[in-house]
Parts: structure tokens; C-alpha cells; sequence
């Protein structure tokens, strides 16, 4: 059992957990050194490394929901300053290893660095689609729905809502911890509420979300809207410091917001960094290209390099070991 002083146990983990009164499973999740380490490899301007952060909580919250055998990707692509945040959940491969978890985002930085928008419009028009790869031999799921709601947890509830007519709530925060020895380390926790799915889910024509996509509330009725609205009430009272802050474990976090819901929880999942870069994976995309191609992208010093966008990973590769026409090729 956790205490008020034992938040080690607790960093960087996914407890899932069910509502049994209202019908609700749910996670809470704190990213603690490992989004520390996902942020530490760039140097993004604060505002960037709060979206990162959230688009990283999300995709740990997101995937540890699914039975899953490889890999969920969440890609936010937008036509502004900040044009792309991509992340990786990598399921973990036996029941005594972590789950894995990348993140980086591509941005202009004159124009963020000059521009007074609000975080999540910095990301202007564009789309938020979940893929989901469960490995060789199956066929990649890809649900899309548009940026909306003013933030990128909004854009989770309406793919919930929109591509899984799942009811589906999150909250979640990040900030950074300026009273670390070392300097300031990133933090973040949220939980993630979705009503229990229905063999035969109701739901109308048409939402009552931007140009009418479909909103949670839009998918409940009867017993099931009043016991959502209940656990809705209950999860508004979260304080910041309760999710991101050392002081509260997990399980107390739910029994201080769901106790009269009859909170039950289930065995908790670690996270860690993970990426899947490597010297025979640029080798692989190289493999594509001619001689000709090859040597355009030689630099001067006579070396083919590459840089991993997620870890900062970088090669050099001979170029004559490279490309369709290498020696080793296949």
C-alpha cells in the first residue's frame, strides 16, 4: 500500500482501475524521469515541451487501454508554427517489463518564439489520428479526427466519441519541477475516464461537437448519462498538485476522488524510455535508393548521416554500404 512519503513506487506508472457503481474503467498515470528523459533530448521552448508532454501522458493513458501485441502512434499534425508532435507506446514484451513510451515535435522556431498564440493554437488547422500496429502479418488501424476543442486532450475525447462511440474524459497536466538540484525536470499526470462499452451503443446522427462530430455526452442516455455525470463531477475537483506532485500516491488519488464509487483497481504498469532506432534500420531505409541517390546525400567530411528525431541517435554510414546497389543488399 502506498503511503504520503512513497512516490517512488509510483513514478512513472499506469494504474487502470473501474468505477464499479457508475459502469467507468479508467487509468491514472504519472510520467515522472521518463518524460524527463523524452524532453531532455531537445531543447524545445517550454510552451512546445507542454504540448509534448501532454501528447505523451495521452498516449500512455490511451494505450495501456488496448490489448496490445507492438505499437500505438498518436500523430498531431497542424498547418502552424507547430507542425507536427509524434509518439510512441510500445507494449511491453513480457508481464515483468515496462511499457515504452517516445515522443518529439517538429516546430518553426522563429515563429513560436514570436508568436503570442495559446499553446494548442499554435498548431493552427490540422488532424489527430491514433494508428495502431500490432506487428507483421496484421493490418494497421488508422482513426482520424480533426484538431478542435482547445486542446490535444479534447482531440482524444472526440476520436473517442467520433471513431469508438466510447464516452471518454481525460485530465491532465504538466509542469516542471524547479526544485531539483539538477534544475528544472519535467512532470505530468492525468487520468483518463471512458464509459463501458455497450454491445449496441447509442448514438445520434449528429454531434453536438465542432461542425458536428460527436461528443460524450452525445452517446449516453438514462442511468448511464447520471452515473457519467456523477464520476464528471467528481473528476472536476482535481487539483493540479494532486496529479503531478510527489505528495499522493495513485490509490489515494482515486479514493480522495471516486470512494463513494466504489473504486477498484488492477495491477499497475511501468513506464519507461524506449526507441527503436538503429544502425540496420537506416540501413533498411537506405535501401531504397540508387547509387546516384546515395551519393546526394553524402556530406562533405564523406559520410552518409542520419539523426533519430526522437532520441537523438546519430550516424554515419559509408555511403558505399548503402542503398539498393550495396554490397549487402537484398
Amino acid at each position: 500500500m502506498q503511503t504520503e512519503n512513497d512516490h517512488e513506487i509510483w513514478d512513472d506508472t499506469i494504474l487502470p482501475f473501474q468505477l464499479d457503481r457508475a459502469d467507468v474503467r479508467g487509468r491514472v498515470a504519472r510520467l515522472d524521469q521518463t518524460l524527463d528523459r523524452i524532453l531532455s533530448q531537445h531543447k524545445y521552448p517550454p510552451i512546445i515541451s507542454g504540448l509534448v508532454a501532454e501528447a505523451a501522458l495521452l498516449t500512455a493513458l490511451i494505450g495501456q487501454t488496448i490489448d496490445l501485441r507492438w505499437k500505438l502512434s498518436i500523430q498531431i499534425r497542424g498547418s502552424g508554427p507547430l507542425r507536427i508532435i509524434a509518439t510512441d507506446y510500445f507494449a511491453p514484451k513480457s508481464p515483468t517489463e515496462p511499457a515504452e513510451i517516445r515522443a518529439y515535435a517538429s516546430f518553426d522556431d522563429e515563429a513560436v518564439a514570436n508568436s503570442d498564440l495559446a499553446p494548442f493554437d499554435l498548431l493552427g488547422s490540422g488532424m489527430f489520428a491514433i494508428l495502431i500496429d500490432q506487428g507483421s502479418g496484421t493490418q494497421p488501424y488508422q482513426g482520424i479526427t480533426p484538431l478542435t476543442g482547445g486542446s490535444l486532450s479534447a482531440c482524444a475525447e472526440t476520436y473517442f466519441a467520433q471513431s469508438e462511440q466510447l464516452p471518454t474524459r481525460f485530465v491532465t497536466y504538466a509542469a516542471q519541477d524547479l526544485g531539483q538540484p539538477a534544475g528544472p525536470k519535467w512532470r505530468a499526470g492525468g487520468v483518463m475516464l471512458q464509459h463501458m462499452p455497450k454491445a449496441s451503443p447509442f448514438a445520434k446522427d449528429g454531434g453536438s461537437g465542432e461542425g458536428g462530430l460527436l461528443q460524450p455526452q452525445d452517446l449516453l442516455h438514462d442511468d448511464d448519462e447520471e452515473n457519467w455525470n456523477r464520476a464528471m463531477i467528481l473528476l472536476n475537483t482535481v487539483e493540479e498538485m494532486e496529479l503531478i506532485g510527489p505528495h499522493v500516491g495513485q490509490e489515494q488519488l482515486l479514493r480522495r476522488l471516486f470512494h463513494e464509487e466504489e473504486p477498484r483497481v488492477f495491477p499497475a504498469q511501468p513506464m519507461a524510455f524506449g526507441c527503436t532506432c538503429g544502425e540496420d534500420k537506416v540501413r533498411q531505409t537506405m535501401s531504397i535508393y540508387s547509387a546516384k541517390d546515395i551519393k546526394s546525400m553524402t556530406a562533405d567530411n564523406g559520410m552518409v548521416t542520419a539523426d533519430c528525431q526522437f532520441c537523438g541517435a546519430h550516424y554515419e554510414l559509408p555511403p558505399e554500404t548503402l542503398g539498393k546497389d550495396a554490397p549487402d543488399a537484398t
